[in-house]
């Protein structure tokens, strides 16, 4: 500790433990809570303690305070917590008798402040920090705090309850790692005192006529069992398995809900995953006894354990499948098809009067599809049927839109569940997309497309609803499209491209932003995935699409504006820059276009349209839809005038990234390597091209803003600007190149270039800018200025966090003691 931290620790705790102090600010604690942690961390020693009396006085007295305020009290339990993890600490404030009064039965258990749960949170922070060391769980265990903890397992508070619940875990693997030298058995005398209190407590809780005592304990349990992978945790499970199958087995106990996650978590544990005895007839029997909704997590979490074996795997599955199923056999036609599945692991009468309840049918569906979606998206997808599973999407999704009347009486009740349920709806989009990935579907691709372009046209379809609908038909397109290159199937394509595009011009005219908005990226969606497909472009360019997006330039919603600004410029990629296509009509053209989009970025009021324009903008230079390399300088010089006053960061900094993409492709095309290895040869060899360059950046007007964004006022600009100055000082002096090579230069622009340095050192401080007579078009000044300006010192500075002058110990506690009103009344608290 610094010399000025030892002489202002004693007056932060003199005005801590004020009693007439109002206060103090709970982030300043905390802060200061964490000071003592890393302080502790690198110097666990008594010394510390010894060297600073006042912790200790600072302590005593708060105990001597007939009624601290609730969160001084938390912060002294937390404190001293601290202090104590070591164990030279804790005896040296045991000698006074202090952590007895604060975490023993005498300490402010009996107080009126224990009823604030700011204390009792801070008694359980207290001891969980305190508790590595044996003499701590001694003290836990005799001095009565054991038996605080288990009360405060109930705790209304339910951090403090799981807060409790936690530190009874830890202590008991600290007492069996700590306090044994050989392997447990089931035996108590085998087990620590501190051990045997803690499993005792657990199987009482277990046999316990509450419920909300055996849902402590089977949360403890699964704490345990998650985090704790020794082998002792077997030994604890043999003495309580047979009350846990008890709970499967009685329909009445109302923990049921828990034994899904707490078996997951033991099947994850290697001690119980390479076992061959009654654990995994266990979990087989959970998946037969619990119900669907209970069965479902547990399911899904077994079939991602490569461990787990396969007729316990083929039993989780089949829980997966069962709701899927029941839906196929309920609202098939007879003799069509009979379902997923050859066999259930559960009585299907309980899946089916799930679904045939109104309360319950929604919920199960809900939660099936996506552990489905889950499996979907993992390696697991080859394990589940595929055609069966896509014909139960498309079911549910025809149930919803009423397309489907189904001939047996629990279909009929089904439906009229379902009927525009939104939430069911969502989420079978949501596995259908998914479904697209997969192979042997192709039967039923015919069938799907209905279901999907109905959804599209009709007008009850919720806008979220239509929203995944288009992402679930933009990736069956993609399916569609390599079904085609495979069997030639051409003209069923081109229907089916056609129908969408009919559908989607609609949708771009709808009242509905929220709908036009979906469309708008459909469109661009597709766009990227198709936009090399002859097909999809034919019949793109011979929709009324252009021409509709185009008009929602001028929309009244910003959203909707940036969303036709990207799509516009996806399109012009394949209507305009793409020279084998003919364009069909004659007043669109690429001027025209790049024309809108610089108009909407010179006076969109809205940041969102700027921020696509500018994106665009970025994306076609990427592409080389810009023209020849001086076309393309006089297009990203009249962006970049454009952005650098813009009042949007984000605008700003894509025009940034547009000079950095340009600087690039510039080098590329002069072939020259970004980043010369061989400066003397490449000075030799590249003179011209590299002149070439710099006049070609000087003449688009990149420097003006570069330098000017060094001292914007938000850093992320001057950090990426200074980063693309540096990469261009790298590459026109390359290493070991002396940087003053040209004496000719005149002595004002010398000058210029040194009031410049000035001015960047300033920062966002800066008043002026840009600074008097630098001439930033100008390829010697701009020579002299990469080279000479100390680009890597500004760098370093704009790295700097905003805070790194005020954040030490001892700006910290200045603080502790501002808040705490011992400063002039009117400073500001930094907090």
């Amino acid at each position: 500790m610094t010399r000025e931290c030892s002489l202002l620790l004693p007056r932060v705790c003199a005005a801590l433990a004020d009693p007439r102090q109002p206060g103090t600010d709970d982030t300043c604690l905390e802060k200061l809570l964490d000071w003592f942690r890393l302080l502790t961390k690198f110097d666990p020693s008594v010394e510390l303690l010894q060297n600073n009396p006042c912790l200790t006085e600072f302590i005593t007295s708060i105990l001597a305070l007939p009624e601290p305020s609730p969160s001084i009290l938390s912060f002294t339990l937390r404190l001293t917590g601290i202090l104590a993890a070591s164990e030279n600490c804790f005896q040296h404030l045991q000698r006074d008798q202090l952590l007895v009064r604060l975490f023993g039965r005498d300490g402010p258990l009996d107080s009126a402040l224990w009823r604030d749960a700011l204390v009792r949170s801070g008694w359980v922070s207290g001891v969980h920090s305190m508790v590595q060391h044996q003499p701590a769980l001694h003290l836990l265990c005799q001095g009565g705090g054991i038996d605080v903890i288990f009360t405060l397992q109930g705790d209304p508070s339910l951090f403090v309850s799981s807060s409790a619940s936690q530190l009874l875990v830890d202590m008991l693997i600290l007492s069996l790692e700590t306090e044994t030298t050989k392997p447990v058995s089931t035996k108590d005398c085998d087990w620590p005192a501190c051990a045997q209190m803690i499993v005792k407590h657990i199987e009482d809780f277990l046999q316990s006529s509450s419920a909300s005592h055996t849902e402590q304990s089977l949360k403890l349990l699964t704490n345990l069992f998650g985090s704790c992978r020794a082998p002792w945790t077997e030994v604890l499970w043999l003495s309580i398995a047979k009350q846990i199958e008890s709970f499967l087995m009685e329909e009445t106990v109302q923990v049921q809900h828990m034994l899904a996650d707490l078996l997951l978590r033991m099947a994850w544990s290697p001690v119980f995953c390479d076992s061959e005895g009654s654990f995994w007839t266990l979990v087989t029997s959970a998946l037969e006894h619990l119900t669907p909704v209970q069965a479902g997590p547990l399911a899904v979490g077994l079939l991602k354990l490569y461990k787990c074996p396969q007729d316990v795997r083929i039993q989780a599955l089949t829980v997966l499948l069962q709701p899927m199923d029941c839906i196929l056999r309920a609202a098939s036609q007879p003799l069509e098809y009979t379902g997923l599945l050859d066999e259930s692991v559960s009585d299907p009468i309980t899946v089916e009067g799930l679904l045939s309840s109104k309360s319950s049918c929604a919920s199960l569906l809900c939660q099936t599809l996506a552990h489905l979606e889950e499996l979907l998206s993992t390696n697991l997808r080859e394990d589940l049927p595929c055609v069966s599973l896509l014909r139960s999407v498309v079911t549910i999704l025809q149930l919803c839109n009423g397309f489907l009347s189904p001939a047996s009486p629990l279909g009929s009740t089904i439906s009229r569940i379902l009927i525009d349920c939104f939430r069911v709806q969502r989420s079978a989009l949501d596995v259908l997309a998914e479904l697209s990935e997969l192979r042997g579907c192709d039967t039923l691709i015919g069938s799907l497309f209905d279901v999907l372009l109905a959804y599209l046209e009709s007008p009850n379809t919720n806008p979220t609803v239509l929203k995944k609908t288009f992402r679930a038909t933009c990736k069956w397109l993609v399916r569609l499209q390599e079904l085609s290159y495979s069997n030639g199937q051409w003209q069923h394509t081109e229907k089916i491209l056609k129908d969408v595009f009919l559908v989607l011009q609609k949708r771009l005219c709808s009242p509905c932003w929220e709908v036009r908005d979906s469309s708008l990226e459909f469109l661009t969606d597709m766009i990227k995935c198709l936009s090399d497909q002859d097909e999809f472009r034919q019949s793109l360019l011979s929709s009324e699409v252009l021409r509709l997006t185009e008009n929602l330039l001028e929309d009244p919603e910003s959203y909707v504006r940036a969303s036709a600004v990207t799509a516009v410029g996806h399109l012009a990629v394949i209507a305009y820059f793409a020279p084998e296509l003919p364009v069909t009509r004659n007043q669109y053209n690429k001027e025209n276009t790049a024309a809108k989009l610089q108009e909407i970025l010179s006076t969109d009021p809205e940041g969102f349209p700027r921020r696509a324009v500018i994106s665009i903008f970025i994306e076609w230079l990427s592409q080389g839809c810009t023209g020849q390399l001086e076309d393309t300088g006089q297009f990203v010089s009249r962006v970049i005038q454009t952005v650098q006053h813009d009042l949007d960061w984000e605008v700003r900094l894509g025009g940034l990234e547009l000079i950095q993409d340009f600087c690039h492709q510039t080098f590329c095309q002069l072939g020259l390597p970004q980043r010369p290895d061989d400066p003397v040869s490449s000075s030799v060899t590249s003179s011209i091209p590299e002149s070439k360059s710099l006049q070609i950046f000087c003449q688009a007007k990149l420097f003006s803003f570069l330098f000017q964004s060094l001292c914007d006022c938000d850093k992320t600009l001057g950090q990426r600007a200074c980063r693309i100055l540096l990469d261009l000082s790298n590459h026109f002096y390359p290493l070991g190149t002396p940087r003053d090579l040209d004496e000719t230069v005149d002595l004002p622009v010398r000058h210029s270039i040194a009031c410049l340095q000035r001015t960047l050192r300033q920062g966002s401080l800066a008043q002026n800018f840009p600074t008097d007579g630098v001439d930033f078009e100008n390829p010697e000044s701009m020579m002299l200025a990469l080279g000479t300006i100390d680009l890597i010192e500004l760098y370093d500075e704009l790295n700097k966090s905003s805070d790194h002058v005020e954040k030490s110990p001892q700006s910290l506690l200045q603080d502790i003691l501002a808040t705490v009103g011992t400063i002039e009344e009117n400073e500001a608290d930094c907090y």
